[in-house]
């Protein structure tokens, strides 16, 4: 069974960053397809940025050119850097394969004050 561990929201003013980290376990974690989805109070979840296996990227289009994905296949950790950050950023932040597994993590609380 895959475990996945968000780390690295916080609470930040607008304009600010953050670096999430996902560690993964399990020995199929480099060959997957990861996300990055995020999921606010009232809303559905959302895929906001994607990776494949050999590091092509995807970003949707309202986090484009502010959110950075990016992944360590050594270390089992998919990254996303947040920057430029918006009040409307703020969510609860998951990672999980692209399409996701069945388990998903605790998340990462992102909150983003104006």
């Amino acid at each position: 069974q895959v475990q996945l561990v968000e780390s690295g929201g916080g609470l930040v003013q607008a304009g600010g960053s953050l670096r999430l980290s996902c560690a993964a376990s399990g020995s199929v974690f480099r060959f997957k397809a990861m996300g990055w989805y995020r999921q606010a109070p009232g809303k559905q979840r959302e895929l906001v940025a994607s990776i494949t296996g050999g590091g092509s990227t995807n970003v949707a289009d309202s986090v484009k050119g502010r959110f950075t994905i990016s992944r360590d296949n050594g270390k089992n950790t998919v990254y996303l850097r947040l920057n430029s950050l918006k009040p409307e950023d703020t969510a609860v932040y998951y990672c999980n394969a692209i399409p996701p597994f069945d388990s998903w993590g605790q998340g990462t609380q992102v909150t983003v004050s104006s």
